[in-house]
């Protein structure tokens, strides 16, 4: 399972990089998604992957934290999706502005004819 979930973030940082080399800026909003997803899922992944662990241990009681789920990943990566989606509906009206003004979706504000 390790394997497969390491290779889903390299899949995704690799896409969201190749995109974010892209020369329109849709392709670029679309680049930071992906490298944002994957980092979130890195983040995830550093709680230890387990399930049906709880993430509280009960006080007083003599236990092994290997056992138990770390909720501080979870709560980050919760926090990140947020922020996430937030600066990506900020990029996509600064897109639909720019696309308005200079009638291209080029990152540089200029259509190349080659």
């Amino acid at each position: 399972m390790e394997i497969i979930y390491s290779l889903a973030i390299g899949v995704l940082a690799g896409s969201g990089i190749w995109l974010l080399l892209r020369p329109r800026t849709f392709q670029v909003i679309m680049g930071l998604t992906l490298v944002s997803y994957a980092v979130n899922l890195f983040i995830f992944g550093m709680g230890r992957l387990s399930v049906g662990a709880p993430p509280i241990i009960e006080a007083g009681t003599v236990v092994d934290v290997s056992t138990y789920a770390d909720p501080v990943p979870q709560a980050l990566v919760l926090t990140a999706i947020v922020i996430g989606f937030a600066t990506t509906a900020l990029y996509l009206v600064v897109l639909l502005a720019l696309r308005g003004l200079s009638n291209t979706d080029h990152v540089d504000g200029t259509e190349y004819n080659s």
